[in-house]
């Protein structure tokens, strides 16, 4: 039989595969890999199967995605969530070169589709999640906001900042000050 690719939704750190590994092996499923957003099955699946594994998923907060739209959307906020967890994104860095590159697909139909399925376009979609990893970076205080603004690919200090003010509404310094500060998870973007 033939490797299956199985896409998976909100995997977004290694325990994440962890568990979904667990799923697959509870679910007597063998796999040949599981990263995130996606497992390589050793086998077809039977529909009963997919079914179980579908509803185990989903007890704990996964959704397996059927519709190509659904797997297209995934593939680019799990690729895009790796790239901002891993702080290294150079200033002149190409959203629509990058995405290219990484799903080997015209970024105006990747475009297209993200708008229509999230009401939100991939940029405001990447902004929100740098914005995301600013805040967490400030909560633990062990950066500056120069640092900060270089390794998320911030032309500079106060285009970061102008753009948190815009989207947070207020400035990196002054949640810096707050004492609860409201966060959510890249995942959850």
């Amino acid at each position: 039989m033939k490797n299956t690719e199985i896409l998976i939704k909100n995997m977004v750190c290694p325990r994440c595969v962890t568990a979904v590994k667990e799923v697959l092996s509870k679910n007597n499923l063998g796999y040949e890999s599981v990263e995130l957003g996606h497992a390589i099955l050793s086998e077809s699946p039977s529909k009963t199967q997919l079914k179980d594994l579908s509803h185990s998923l989903n007890e704990i907060g996964f959704e397996v995605l059927h519709s190509k739209e659904e797997k297209i959307v995934e593939q680019i906020k799990t690729k895009l969530q790796v790239l901002v967890s891993q702080e290294e994104i150079p200033d002149a860095f190409s959203l629509s070169g990058f995405l290219q590159q990484e799903l080997a697909e015209d970024y105006s139909n990747l475009s297209h589709v993200f708008s229509q399925t999230q009401a939100l376009t991939i940029e405001k979609y990447f902004i929100n999640l740098k914005l995301e990893k600013v805040k967490e970076l400030l909560t633990y205080q062990e950066l500056q906001l120069s640092e900060i603004a270089y390794r998320l690919g911030y032309a500079s200090v106060q285009h970061l900042s102008a753009q948190f003010k815009k989207v947070i509404g207020m400035t990196p310094s002054a949640f810096k000050k707050l004492p609860d500060k409201p966060r959510i998870g890249l995942d959850a973007v």
